[in-house]
């Protein structure tokens, strides 16, 4: 029926705009930390425990 279309489409935005949010949210995390350990002497590959 096109109720259940339309909620299977629903579903499919939501799930795609949260998988969006959550890669936004990781990439500026990790431009944050570039930023702060830049003066850094790290080894490389490197990572911190969080």
């Amino acid at each position: 029926s096109l109720m259940q279309e339309d909620k299977e489409i629903l579903e499919d935005l939501i799930a795609a705009a949260v998988n969006d949010a959550v890669r936004k949210v990781e990439q500026n995390s990790q431009d944050k930390m570039s930023g702060m350990t830049a003066g850094m002497q790290l080894p490389p590959g490197f990572k911190m425990p969080f």
